[in-house]
């Protein structure tokens, strides 16, 4: 199914960093909680991350990029309000996607 430019207009991907990580015990598989700093336009969001691959303070203080105006979703007794995106490896472990440098929190990607 190929999409047109207006449906991709639709997806509001925006530049965050995280600013907390706490523990997911609750969670079926493993995971994180995050909170991400979106920038004062939209403020922050929580996350439910399945990265284990990544130690907390990797994750602390780390650009990531995330869908912003997906609806909120019930993942246990945690509602997850942001999409962090990411790829797979070869080995199945999920890579946080991020912008190289330094850009404005909030900064949508275009």
């Amino acid at each position: 199914m190929e999409a047109t430019f207006d449906d991709f207009l639709k997806i509001d991907i925006r530049v965050g960093r995280v600013t907390r990580v706490e523990d997911f015990p609750e969670a079926r598989k493993p995971a994180w909680k995050l909170w991400v700093d979106f920038g004062p336009e939209i403020g922050e969001k929580r996350s439910s991350a399945q990265i284990t691959n990544y130690a907390r303070n990797e994750l602390k203080g780390r650009l990531v990029v995330g869908v912003v105006n997906f609806p909120p979703r019930r993942i246990g007794p945690f509602i997850s309000e942001v999409l962090v995106l990411g790829a797979s490896d070869d080995e199945g472990r999920v890579i946080l996607l991020r912008p190289d440098v330094d850009v404005p929190l909030g900064e949508r990607v275009h």
